[in-house]
């Protein structure tokens, strides 16, 4: 399911990442509201959740996934993917992302699957090098497609 809805449509590379953690989310987002996943008010709420609880978002070294309630706003069950470089502190310097995730979930379970892929895709230190050296979204697709085919 991961493999499904990350592909070069949601997949986004910001080599110049000048911008704040908050900036980095909205961009992280603009796939999925492309793709009517979600609305606006889904962004302001992932955005929310991080000023009032910290950056809990920060799942591994480099590496946030952004979410929400699925009542702010979530039409489908999406996923998307932005990488920058530099470097973006989330909140402060303690927590500096490369690889920003959005996940918009329609309930409280079906998107487990796709956090058990994310997991499995997350948990090879390999595979988060390849990601964070890709040079295009196309690349960055065909890196985390290489983890289905293994499957």
């Amino acid at each position: 399911m991961l493999y499904d809805l990350l592909n070069k449509n949601t997949i986004q590379i910001d080599n110049k990442a000048h911008m704040d953690w908050k900036d980095a989310i909205r961009k992280a987002a603009i796939p999925l509201l492309k793709n009517n996943s979600i609305e606006d008010k889904y962004v302001d709420a992932m955005i929310d959740s991080v000023k009032e609880n910290g950056p809990y978002i920060n799942i591994g070294q480099g590496i946030a996934l952004a979410h929400s309630r699925p009542e702010n706003g979530v039409h489908k069950i999406a996923v998307s993917l932005l990488r920058t470089y530099p470097a973006v502190n989330l909140v402060n310097e303690d927590h500096k992302i490369q690889l920003w995730f959005v996940l918009a979930a329609v309930d409280n379970n079906s998107h487990l699957r796709v956090i058990q892929q994310l997991a499995e895709l997350l948990g090879d230190q390999e595979k988060i090098n390849h990601m964070l050296a890709a040079e295009s979204a196309y690349e960055l697709a065909n890196i985390i497609n290489l983890n289905k085919k293994e499957r």
